[in-house]
């Protein structure tokens, strides 16, 4: 399967109309492949992105094109649907955002951000689909792989990249995890979560400290919050797995912790 990452954004650039400049970025996942055009903000359209992809694709258009921008998923969107190309929105586009790093951009507003997003401030889960009750954990990477990877979960995400073998981790390597015993809303709250698509699921210390569940381009979710000494250095140590792991986690929903059943798996890493 052919990828690209792709963003379309404007740019702290102007041409020498002094017109703002949209800037279109396309890169493969090693960026083997890498595309640049700029275009005038009022040719910003889809018309205009569509011929892009075109020219891009000319050799071999991808069966998927990856957005991690909020702003920019709509017009990629439409263009790539206009040519029959998938699209992908996801915050997993390192190639890209790499790529977007080391790029520099002139601008008299100081240092521009070119990965910053708006994002919402953190809404609660919904009280419907809480569980009865939940707790941080850990398991080696070959657990993970031999207890997870074949067995029938009914909502089930471990993407190869995120394989421990594939982010270079022994097989006794410890990845921390939180476990939530949902009981008869199980099934609801794994298909719930399904439908979000979770990328990380992260300690935020503070005066009320609390996980926070990133998911989708750009939503964050209150999972729990708590004050109690104990949990919160259970969250440390938690959080500090993380930065053993390459960022590896996981969150598992199950109905009860006979160990019997499960109802959802994820692994989670990085944004």
């Amino acid at each position: 399967m052919k990828i690209w990452q792709a963003d379309f954004y404007r740019r702290p650039l102007q041409n020498d109309a002094g017109e703002a400049l949209w800037e279109l970025l396309i890169c493969d996942r090693d960026r083997l492949f890498t595309y640049v055009a700029l275009c005038p903000q009022s040719q910003a359209n889809t018309k205009w992105l569509t011929e892009q992809l075109q020219l891009a694709g000319k050799n071999q258009k991808p069966d998927v094109i990856q957005v991690f921008r909020p702003q920019s998923l709509n017009l990629i969107q439409i263009a790539a649907g206009n040519l029959g190309i998938s699209v992908d929105p996801t915050r997993r586009t390192f190639a890209l955002k790499q790529w977007l790093q080391e790029r520099s951009y002139p601008s008299n507003k100081g240092a521009y951000q070119a990965l910053e997003l708006d994002k919402p401030p953190p809404i609660p889960l919904p009280a419907k689909l809480w569980g009865e009750q939940w707790r941080f954990a850990s398991l080696s990477a070959r657990d993970i792989v031999e207890g997870f990877s074949q067995r029938l979960i009914p909502v089930k995400e471990m993407p190869e990249f995120l394989l421990p073998l594939n982010l270079g981790l022994a097989s006794t390597a410890t990845i921390p995890g939180v476990v939530i015993d949902g009981g008869r809303k199980s099934m609801k709250l794994a298909r719930w979560l399904q439908s979000i698509a979770p990328v990380a699921l992260n300690y935020v210390p503070g005066d009320l400290s609390g996980l926070v569940l990133e998911a989708g381009l750009s939503s964050r979710y209150i999972v729990n919050t708590f004050t109690d000494k104990e949990v919160i250095s259970a969250a440390v140590a938690y959080s500090q797995r993380q930065q053993l792991t390459e960022g590896l986690h996981f969150l598992l929903v199950q109905p009860d912790n006979s160990g019997m059943t499960y109802s959802g798996f994820w692994l989670l890493g990085k944004e």
